[in-house]
């Protein structure tokens, strides 16, 4: 049976350094009761600091909320969201966010990757990726607001599940007092970014990458595909050329969620970061622009996309053994990948000939641009 391309190992970049330099907790403190309003993100951001660094500075019980420091490992974490019924489950990357709200149904461990699979939370978590996480409580206009929030070693948000109204709220406190770190320290270590890997492609391999291509049979094969010739995802896209790819407009993205919000088509949107990569499957109704970002704010499933982040983007033809699985994939200017776009064939083949349509109404890049 073919799987979902998000089950592929990440591409490990490059090694993390320890961060030398950093603010005190009392600073971090005193800096926000100056700056009270801003999102928590934008908050870190302006003071050079991640935002699980904002979130260490708290820990403890101060300003009317709450922050315990709780274990990062998802077994842990998975098993105890499966006790809060139903929540928001948001993923991000520098890019994209993807928030779908649904309950941890069936959770699968692994030693290098591990599943949740159900029909509203989807995903694929790379365990040693979740370094730093937190139990989240703060005052709100209906009660506390309530997050797990789960970090790397260098502070990025990896997951987080944040509680509803009608999420089962009777037990947090328990599940907090059981994930909950003997040691509640204030002062983390966190390791600054590495440089993102480039694109890397041998052009004077692209017969062999064409010919591997051609030997497919699940789209998890390509990673291997490429490791091996010791290029990455991007790179060979690039030197592939027609048919296995197909560069098109940067504004590729939204055209093509525009034609599937207006065919009724159902589609599967894959994004990630290092340690998760969060699935919607079904359709994208209700598309909106706000400034830089293109979101799609459905009842139960939003995601936000900075368009202007954009800057590659291409049609992917892979062949698998139900057919050929063709993706829109979009690259950041440093060549990460933001997000993937599948025809959503789980329930309805029909879709894969939607998306066809749709992904053959894109137009290609000028070769100049």
């Amino acid at each position: 049976m073919t799987t979902h391309p998000s089950q592929a190992k990440p591409d490990p970049g490059s090694f993390d350094m320890l961060d030398e330099t950093k603010l005190t907790t009392a600073q971090i403190r005193a800096a926000r009761t100056e700056n009270p309003q801003s999102r928590e993100r934008d908050f870190a951001d302006s003071l050079g600091i991640s935002e699980a660094e904002f979130l260490a500075a708290y820990t403890g019980e101060f300003d009317r909320q709450r922050v315990t420091r709780i274990t990062a490992t998802p077994d842990d974490i998975i098993q105890a969201a499966k006790k809060l019924g139903e929540v928001l489950a948001l993923t991000r990357n520098e890019s994209c966010v993807i928030e779908r709200v649904g309950t941890y149904d069936e959770w699968h461990d692994g030693q290098h990757a591990s599943m949740v699979l159900g029909p509203d939370v989807d995903l694929r978590i790379f365990g040693k990726f979740w370094t730093h996480a937190f139990a989240v409580e703060k005052p709100g206009e209906n009660g506390p607001r309530r997050s797990l929030q789960i970090f790397s070693s260098t502070g990025m948000a990896v997951h987080k599940i944040h509680l509803r109204e009608d999420s089962n709220h009777e037990a947090w406190d328990e599940i907090v007092e059981n994930l909950k770190l003997s040691d509640q320290v204030t002062d983390l270590e966190f390791r600054t970014k590495g440089a993102p890997e480039m694109p890397k492609a041998d052009p004077e391999k692209a017969d062999k990458l064409r010919a591997e291509w051609d030997r497919m049979t699940d789209t998890h094969q390509f990673g291997r595909i490429v490791s091996q010739l010791k290029m990455n995802r991007l790179g060979a896209y690039r030197i592939a050329g027609a048919p296995y790819v197909r560069r098109v407009e940067n504004g590729s993205v939204s055209k093509a969620l525009e034609a599937v919000s207006a065919k009724d088509a159902e589609v599967m949107i894959f994004v990630g970061n290092r340690g998760c990569i969060q699935i919607h499957g079904g359709p994208a109704k209700n598309l909106k622009r706000m400034g830089p970002w293109f979101n799609v704010l459905d009842p139960r499933f939003d995601m936000h996309l900075r368009e202007d982040h954009v800057a590659e983007v291409y049609v992917v033809t892979k062949p698998t053994k139900r057919g050929p699985a063709v993706s829109l994939e979009a690259f950041d200017p440093e060549g990460r990948i933001i997000l993937q776009i599948f025809p959503d064939r789980r329930t309805d083949e029909t879709m894969v000939t939607l998306w066809d349509d749709i992904v053959g109404t894109l137009t290609d890049m000028e070769a100049d641009q």
